[in-house]
């Protein structure tokens, strides 16, 4: 059975739609990808920066047969460290610990190179990932001295600067692409919109040209146009889901482990899609709106 001209124009539209809808996930879900890199890229880069310990060592001027009082003197001292604002985590380490440590390290199950209790007693102190800075760890140092009972701190200071540096530089490229794909999005999404309104660049005019408001014009492109975005949008963030839950699920880390930068990386993916839409069919729209009738021949 042959179909009428409004089953045609009907087929036509679904088409269109589907279309942009497709494209619209396509661009949603690239941008999700690099989102997604962004954030697990500072995950690890401050996972990295943890690692980068300082380690304080007592002060020793107490009698060494005091032991009592030599124990107590550290564990006040410990408590002060843990309460800097800049420590993340602090581990006690004691003399046998670190005999044991040393030993391990060395390849050395037999103490008969060591003395007893050579090593002397310290605290391991992982600092906030924002304080691994070559800028900052210098006052971190010199604040951790400053604290009655520390005598030394240890820090590895080239190792820092180069670790942090290496990771800064790491991120900014990913910042970067992350911001060129959002860019290429707006414009991909912008595209696809346009085409759809092109091609009813006749019935936008012949509506105006009967007296209809251009309000009145606008609205149902609008309204289609946030379902559309919307559609797209929740396609993306499904593949988007699905494809991070397998890639996590094979390499065994959470599915989710900071909850509000992904919630707000789903809130920009949501408002992308659905505002970029919105906007490309008003601007595309009120182009033809504005356009005389023989212009939409060569437009």
């Amino acid at each position: 059975m042959p179909k009428t001209v409004d089953d045609f124009n009907k087929s036509r539209l679904r088409s269109s739609n589907i279309t942009v809808v497709i494209s619209i996930s396509l661009v949603l879900f690239l941008v999700g990808l690099f989102g997604l890199i962004l954030i697990n890229a500072q995950k690890y880069s401050d996972y990295i920066k943890e690692q980068l310990v300082v380690e304080a060592y007592f002060d020793e001027y107490l009698d060494p047969r005091d032991s009592a009082k030599t124990l107590k003197f550290q564990e006040e001292t410990f408590a002060k460290i843990k309460q800097q604002n800049y420590v993340k985590q602090a581990e006690y380490i004691s003399k046998e610990k670190a005999s044991v440590l040393a030993k391990k390290q060395l390849g050395i199950d037999s103490d008969a190179l060591f003395e007893e209790d050579i090593f002397p007693a310290s605290v391991e102190v992982t600092l906030k990932p924002e304080f691994v800075d070559p800028q900052k760890i210098d006052g971190v140092v010199n604040q951790l001295k400053a604290i009655d009972g520390v005598k030394d701190v240890v820090n590895d200071n080239k190792l820092t600067i180069d670790v942090y540096n290496n990771l800064n530089r790491i991120l900014t490229w990913i910042f970067a692409f992350s911001v060129l794909f959002l860019v290429v999005a707006i414009v991909l999404i912008n595209n696809s919109i346009r085409l759809k309104i092109f091609s009813k660049r006749f019935i936008i005019k012949t509506m105006q040209l009967v007296g209809a408001k251009r309000r009145f014009i606008l609205m149902p492109f609008i309204k289609e146009a946030l379902v559309l975005g919307l559609i797209g949008a929740l396609i993306a963030l499904l593949a988007l889901g699905g494809t991070w839950y397998y890639f996590t699920s094979q390499i065994g880390t959470p599915f989710v482990q900071d909850t509000n930068q992904y919630v707000l990386l789903v809130i920009i993916i949501l408002f992308v899609g659905i505002f970029i839409t919105i906007a490309s069919t008003i601007f595309a729209t009120w182009r033809f709106l504005r356009s005389n009738v023989d212009d939409l021949y060569y437009s």
